[in-house]
């Protein structure tokens, strides 16, 4: 048997079409709703570092996407459509309350999808150094463009994956992730690297690298071919914080300057010597300038996830 991972809240699991797997780091009942949404191959561990800080005032959920973390893939689909309709029906499941959605990565531009396609769900955007297309995106790091380039071919993408498993413990793995994603991964808590690997350790990465391509070949379409997707993301018109790192080799800081031009309302932080995951990398960082943004370019958007109790999760 598996031991059990370390515990950064309460595991629960809630049906949308099949089990979603989410972790409940608690806070206070009629705090603020924050939803975690990580990105692509994350999973709720994702928002370990930061979660704590953020429970101090906020009622905090992570959410696993389709085929990702602990929520198996099932009959849903492990596109981008797929992942916004499980955080929609997970949204339902929980009571329906408005939330404010908390999206890195892919998981951003599940986030503001969500928000642009059902309004009523969401009450703020916090999107951290978020896959959200523009019209021009930058400079990309040569590695994460060969990664996407054999990703995103039939049969060669499986067999590269396959053989990438077959030469990689879980920790390896985790590591190697790490390394790409953030400037400096030796800042990312020990407990926290422990837990991913953990978790990655009793995956079943088979299944769960079938999932990442299907993810990944659906984003790669989406920046391919941006302009119905940025055509949806003109109608968000929720309070919005936009963070990004500026050592970002994934999403170039490029986009997120184009994207704060386009909605010039957004509150736009960045990132000082962080990657691309900000809130594993700056976690007390990170948690203050959220903090500071609920309390006050986001308070109509805490108002409003505020004070409304949630299904039993128990």
């Amino acid at each position: 048997m598996s031991p059990p991972l370390p515990a950064y809240g309460r595991s629960q699991t809630v049906e949308v079409d099949g089990p979603v797997h989410c972790l409940d780091m608690g806070g206070p009942e009629d705090g603020p709703l924050l939803i975690g949404v990580h990105g692509l191959g994350g999973s709720h561990l994702n928002w370990s570092a930061v979660g704590p800080r953020l429970s101090q005032s906020c009622r905090v959920l992570a959410v696993d996407l389709v085929g990702h973390g602990l929520t198996p893939r099932g009959t849903r689909t492990a596109d981008l459509e797929g992942h916004r309709r499980l955080v929609s029906g997970f949204l339902q499941a929980i009571g329906g309350r408005p939330a404010i959605l908390v999206g890195n990565s892919m998981g951003g531009l599940v986030a503001a999808l969500q928000a642009a396609e059902e309004p009523a769900s969401v009450a703020g955007l916090i999107l951290i150094d978020p896959a959200l297309p523009t019209a021009r995106l930058g400079l990309v790091h040569p590695r994460v463009i060969a990664n996407f380039l054999l990703c995103s071919v039939p049969g060669v993408g499986e067999r590269y994956l396959s053989e990438r498993r077959r030469r990689t413990t879980a920790e390896q793995s985790v590591r190697r992730v790490l390394d790409v994603c953030c400037a400096d991964a030796s800042v990312v808590p020990a407990d926290v690297v422990a837990a991913h690997v953990a978790l990655t350790e009793r995956s079943d990465r088979a299944r769960g690298d079938a999932s990442y391509l299907r993810s990944a070949r659906s984003l790669a379409r989406v920046m391919a071919n941006p302009t119905a997707t940025l055509a949806t993301l003109q109608r968000i018109d929720q309070p919005t914080l936009l963070v990004h790192g500026d050592r970002d080799v994934l999403m170039p800081l490029a986009s997120a300057r184009r994207m704060h031009s386009a909605h010039p309302d957004w509150r736009f932080e960045v990132a000082p010597g962080v990657g691309h995951l900000p809130m594993l990398e700056a976690p007390a960082w990170t948690g203050d300038v959220i903090t500071d943004w609920l309390s006050h370019e986001g308070s109509g958007a805490a108002a409003r996830s505020s004070g409304q109790h949630l299904v039993d999760l128990s």
